[in-house]
């Protein structure tokens, strides 16, 4: 009976820290998707910050999707107004309850960005009685409009396991599998 509990007390353990992977990586930086939506790595990225905000924008197909959080939290910055300029270009940034997210689909303005080069761009955000200015660059190479489609992104989309999930699994399934032949065992007779 011990060991059912010790397996138990070791499922639940390396459950938890599968499920748990936390809003920072290694070096502080945030890695959480806001509002539950996924950003794939398909197209050109921009990443930057202030004192009290962060920023991480793609160029995916038809439009510059923005996930905006609190830096000292990684709490997600909801309905807020977002504009974004390019050389002298503004465009403004829609927000997206559904995903959390803001949006430019602006065609002049996604034309311009699209364009092979570095691109600075100057984000204003205003949230509540806040406001600030995030400046980054997104760097764009030849190929990245079409790589960027939500539908044509060059990659597999079949599941692969993380290497972490199979480093917990195996063991677990094999201890499982212990564990059951252990029960299954008849004591010999005299013990």
């Amino acid at each position: 009976m011990k060991l059912i509990h010790t397996l138990f007390l070791y499922f639940a353990l390396s459950s938890v820290a599968l499920a748990a992977p936390g809003a920072h990586g290694p070096n502080g930086e945030h890695l959480d998707a806001l509002g539950g939506h996924v950003h794939s790595d398909a197209g050109p990225r921009i990443e930057t910050f202030t004192e009290s905000f962060e920023l991480v924008g793609h160029l995916q197909g038809e439009e510059l999707s923005i996930l905006i959080d609190r830096y000292a939290t990684n709490e997600p910055v909801l309905n807020g107004t977002l504009e974004v300029e390019l050389n002298g270009l503004k465009a403004p940034a829609k927000f997206h309850a559904d995903h959390g997210d803001y949006a430019v689909d602006d065609a002049k303005f996604l034309e311009a960005l699209a364009k092979p080069g570095k691109h600075s761009l100057i984000f204003t955000l205003a949230v509540d009685k806040e406001s600030d200015l995030l400046e980054g660059t997104m760097e764009v190479k030849s190929g990245d409009a079409e790589k960027g489609h939500a539908h044509d992104d060059d990659h597999d989309h079949a599941f692969a396991l993380n290497p972490w999930v199979i480093g917990a699994v195996i063991p677990s399934v094999l201890l499982l599998a212990l564990a059951i032949v252990m029960m299954r065992r008849k004591p010999k007779a005299g013990k």
